[in-house]
């Protein structure tokens, strides 16, 4: 695997490899990379035993990413998150499905998820943006409107409120 020139660094405490194994699992055209191990170098910093994971490269649909076994230092919040195209109902399931299972079911709200690992999703609709995008439609308005009620976004629902 070859890092493209920004490639998101994902921080866990020590479940870098369970989560890109779970994050490859569900999407296409995905695959597992190299896994980098700590040695004895700089354990007086890192903690980490010799051998255990410190990065995993991994691909998801094209897009690279790098998990890191950092510590319990850093933790994931919702002011950063990956947003997944859906281009039909199926896929806004599917995905929201995958991702929601064992995750914090409280932070669900219009599209947003919060998987098993912390780390924030968004499922969103490919037509999505156009349909909420004018402040000044009423349509925009309505559909809007009906998405702020959902967790897991209904296409069929938001084409109601949108068509009036």
């Amino acid at each position: 695997m070859t890092l493209q020139k920004i490639t998101p660094c994902l921080w866990f405490d020590d479940q870098a490899e369970a989560a890109a194994k779970f994050y490859v699992s569900m999407f296409k055209n995905s695959k597992m990379g190299r896994i980098s191990r700590y040695g004895e170098a700089g354990r007086d910093v890192h903690k980490r035993l010799p051998g255990s994971v410190m990065t995993v490269e991994f691909e998801l649909d094209g897009q690279m990413f790098l998990a890191l076994n950092g510590g319990p230092l850093f933790k994931f919040n919702e002011a950063i998150s990956l947003m997944i195209d859906c281009k039909t109902q199926a896929d806004v399931d599917y995905y929201w499905d995958k991702l929601s299972e064992g995750g914090d079911q409280s932070a669900q709200q219009c599209g947003w998820l919060k998987d098993k690992f912390g780390l924030s999703w968004q499922v969103v609709p490919t037509m999505l943006p156009e349909m909420v995008g004018d402040p000044k439609s009423e349509k925009s308005q309505r559909a809007m409107a009906a998405m702020m009620e959902m967790k897991k976004i209904d296409i069929a629902a938001l084409q109601r409120a949108y068509g009036g």
